[in-house]
């Protein structure tokens, strides 16, 4: 068994709080991280909602992987494309630490008190439609950036409120921001919601008997 598993991830704070939680859940090995910054770190105009089940946050450490220059890749499940390549594969899936989306707004105003026109912020297709077809009186606006940058675009006064996965939240600590947990009949949870993926090459069998261990822990 490998003692030491070079761990590609994006170089993002929640990005490095997962591969601690990867971590905490397999003490046995130790997980070296080697930062990759992806597409979507970089080009942070493009609107997510044109880029989703696109391989814009994984492509990179996915090449890695293919390159044999890391061992695992460690994703958001949500963020995995739609088919992921040839020889690569999911060696586990953990369990969902929330599903829910959350509300945090300037005011700690809820949803359902927002006044009309207010600006939401949100980076997903779905968020948006679900805010939309329960509030259609408010604004839907695309957002970039990780969760810090986020909510300082939120606290800058550029948006009155933000949608934002409860699980990201959970994992900075940032809980004591949340506004409000949004209905699930408001906005239905995604399968992958707050799950990671950790993903090898298909030929490390050595890899799968570790990682399978943890699947749906």
């Amino acid at each position: 068994m490998p003692k030491i598993i070079k761990t590609g991830t994006r170089p993002s704070p929640l990005a490095l709080k997962q591969v601690e939680e990867v971590q905490r859940l397999l003490p046995e090995v130790r997980l070296e991280i080697i930062p990759i910054g992806t597409s979507g770190d970089k080009d942070k105009a493009t609107p997510l909602a044109y880029r989703e089940e696109s391989d814009f946050f994984t492509d990179e450490i996915e090449q890695a992987l293919l390159a044999g220059s890391i061992d695992i890749g460690i994703h958001s499940a949500k963020d995995l494309e739609r088919d992921i390549p040839d020889g690569l594969v999911i060696a586990a899936l953990t369990k969902s630490i929330s599903p829910d989306e959350c509300l945090v707004s300037r005011g700690s105003i809820l949803l359902d008190k927002l006044p009309a026109g207010s600006r939401i912020a949100t980076s997903s297709r779905k968020r948006r439609d679900a805010i939309l077809s329960f509030r259609p009186d408010l604004v839907v606006e695309g957002i970039r950036g990780n969760i810090d940058e986020r909510l300082a675009q939120l606290d800058s006064g550029k948006f009155d409120a933000m949608i934002v996965a409860h699980a990201a939240l959970i994992r900075l600590g940032l809980e004591y921001r949340i506004t409000q947990i949004i209905p699930q009949e408001i906005i239905p949870p995604h399968p992958l919601q707050g799950r990671l993926a950790v993903q090898i090459r298909s030929d490390r069998e050595d890899l799968l008997e570790i990682f399978r261990s943890i699947d749906e822990r």
